[in-house]
């Protein structure tokens, strides 16, 4: 049985009048009857009682009124999937994120697509440091992603979502931890903890040019293999460490003190939503419309 045919049954079955039905459906009666003769011959049996003054359902006419009602709806929402994932209202967009410092942004991402497009399923792989994320977009392994890059290829598009002020943390006993604000040059001679150095994040990058900036190499003696971990060397006196507002506004207190720097080229770390440029299937444009709407881009000073 065919949807159309399974249409045409339940009006006829729901009317109990091929004239009405005929109205119902928007045609002439002679063809409706004549789907319905084609129906009974198809399935072998009479679903209908026909005389002059009525029309009545046959036992088998009955028996088919569910199959034909489920036939109806799948076919309805098979139609709806393909028109939402057409439209971007539903699929699976798989998005790498960094870990602490992004959970407010992505947070706010799934609020939106939960709020809009409910429908739009989204797979996060977390703890990746910006190169690897990037590296996923750029494979296909990803559809998206959200970190900081110093430079992105020419195959990718972005969308700021927000500006990062850089921070240096200190353990709770250094000695400038009073100050108000603090030189590099003041922590030449420090040790420093770092993420891993061949992550190639904009951050231990940061670390690497405040360092030169202010005439000195930076002495790594710890690295840590994510933010949570970095501040937990820091908290135990282990040296000192590059961070970000957002790190520190998202993890515990960990008695680590944060400091402002002065006197080095210091600007806020860009944080960036990216997706290939070949890539913009309607779910991907779906969670760029939503971000552009939700996070405007920082103004430019």
């Amino acid at each position: 049985m065919e949807v159309k045919q399974a249409e045409t049954f339940l009006a006829v079955a729901e009317e109990l009048h091929f004239g009405r039905a005929a109205h119902r459906l928007r045609i002439a009666q002679p063809p409706l009857s004549r789907m319905i003769k084609q129906l009974e011959r198809d399935l072998k049996v009479d679903l209908f009682i026909r005389s002059t003054r009525s029309v009545e359902l046959t036992q088998a006419g009955h028996a088919l009124i569910e199959p034909a009602r489920q036939l109806v709806s799948d076919s309805k929402e098979a139609v709806k999937i393909v028109n939402d994932t057409r439209m971007g209202r539903t699929g699976r967009i798989r998005i790498g994120f960094a870990g602490a410092s992004t959970y407010g942004s992505i947070g706010r991402i799934f609020q939106g697509i939960r709020k809009y497009q409910p429908g739009l399923r989204l797979d996060v792989e977390s703890s990746m440091f910006s190169p690897e994320s990037l590296t996923g977009v750029l494979d296909k392994d990803l559809d998206m992603a959200i970190g900081r890059w110093d430079f992105l290829p020419a195959e990718l598009d972005s969308h700021v979502i927000s500006e990062e002020k850089v921070l240096v943390a200190l353990p709770p006993r250094h000695r400038l931890a009073d100050e108000p604000a603090i030189s590099m040059k003041d922590l030449a001679n420090d040790s420093w903890v770092s993420l891993p150095v061949s992550s190639g994040s904009a951050l231990q990058n940061r670390l690497t040019q405040l360092a030169v900036g202010a005439g000195f190499i930076p002495r790594i003696t710890q690295t840590a293999p994510d933010s949570w971990a970095q501040l937990v060397l820091v908290s135990a006196e282990s040296g000192c460490a590059i961070t970000l507002n957002t790190v520190r506004h998202n993890l515990p207190d960990l008695g680590v003190v944060y400091k402002n720097i002065v006197d080095s080229p210091n600007p806020p770390l860009d944080v960036r939503l990216i997706w290939r440029k070949d890539n913009v299937t309607n779910s991907v444009r779906t969670v760029v419309n939503i971000a552009r709407e939700l996070f405007d881009p920082p103004e430019q000073s």
